[in-house]
């Protein structure tokens, strides 16, 4: 299946559906992340916090696919901020993945009442430069938080990694992120933990394109700009994620959908305002 491409701010081009591994360790990780780039994924998503970097390095080796063929993008933990750690923990990422480089490095959540995000930011700058990093961005990143990176440094993430299915669909942060030329990516997008897999309204929508909530959730998402990162071990659940290019949904089905979004939606409270992650 051909899959189109969305191009980041600095050239860089992303396949429009990317693979989550949060939680998948060990041989059985390998085993599913192996079986992910058999279907055909080409982008995967992974972090530090992880603790799975290894597990991702060690897929892509025995998958036998050109490393240059796929995007791979870790994240920084909030604990390592400081400039000269950070850059120490950017080189870790490497050495766990045996990669190197890094097609992307994200901060994995501002933690803003620190104040570190600006440094962490510059050390990503700084590795770029030295060839560990092709592209750089943020994950759970707000407009003040990003408007402060671009104010110091001059430079704009080239993705920004949020929370969003359709029961949050961060309308405003979206359109911050287009207007900036920041390419949004899914986190959680098919509402890890919560009921969006078993909404009527949903459901009846697959019913009529005869397709499942899960593949009717992720074309949403490809239809208002958003580039889903959905997880599964299972080969059968995500070759059914990967195969959502071949149909559309109406205007009027992904504004049914889009009218689900909630003030309270997110899954467990994270509002990267207040929330810190270490």
């Amino acid at each position: 299946m051909q899959i189109p491409t969305i191009t980041t701010n600095n050239g860089l081009k992303l396949p429009a559906i990317g693979f989550g591994t949060y939680q998948l360790k060990g041989a059985l990780g390998v085993n599913a992340i192996t079986s992910a780039l058999n279907i055909g994924y080409r982008l995967l998503d992974t972090a530090f916090n992880y603790e799975n970097e290894g597990t991702v390095g060690t897929a892509i080796k025995r998958s036998g696919i050109p490393r240059e063929q796929i995007i791979i993008s870790s994240k920084l933990p909030g604990r390592h901020h400081h400039y000269q750690e950070a850059l120490e923990t950017i080189q870790e990422s490497l050495y766990r993945a045996g990669l190197d480089y890094y097609d992307l490095y994200l901060i994995h959540w501002p933690n803003p009442k620190q104040g570190l995000y600006l440094e962490a930011w510059q050390a990503l700058i700084t590795a770029q430069k030295m060839g560990l990093i092709r592209e750089i961005g943020v994950s759970n990143f707000l407009p003040e938080h990003i408007d402060h990176l671009i104010e110091q440094t001059g430079i704009t993430p080239a993705v920004n990694q949020i929370e969003l299915h359709p029961y949050f669909s961060e309308r405003q942060l979206r359109k911050y992120d287009q207007q900036h030329h920041i390419v949004t990516w899914a986190w959680s997008p098919l509402g890890r933990a919560n009921a969006v897999l078993k909404d009527p309204i949903i459901a009846g929508i697959a019913q009529d394109v005869n397709r499942s909530i899960s593949q009717v959730i992720l074309r949403w998402e490809i239809q208002i700009g958003v580039l889903p990162i959905p997880k599964s071990a299972h080969s059968i659940r995500q070759l059914e994620n990967y195969q959502i290019f071949d149909f559309e949904l109406s205007p009027a089905q992904v504004q049914t959908i889009s009218n689900l979004d909630r003030a309270d939606g997110r899954t467990q409270n994270q509002d990267p305002a207040e929330y810190e992650e270490f």
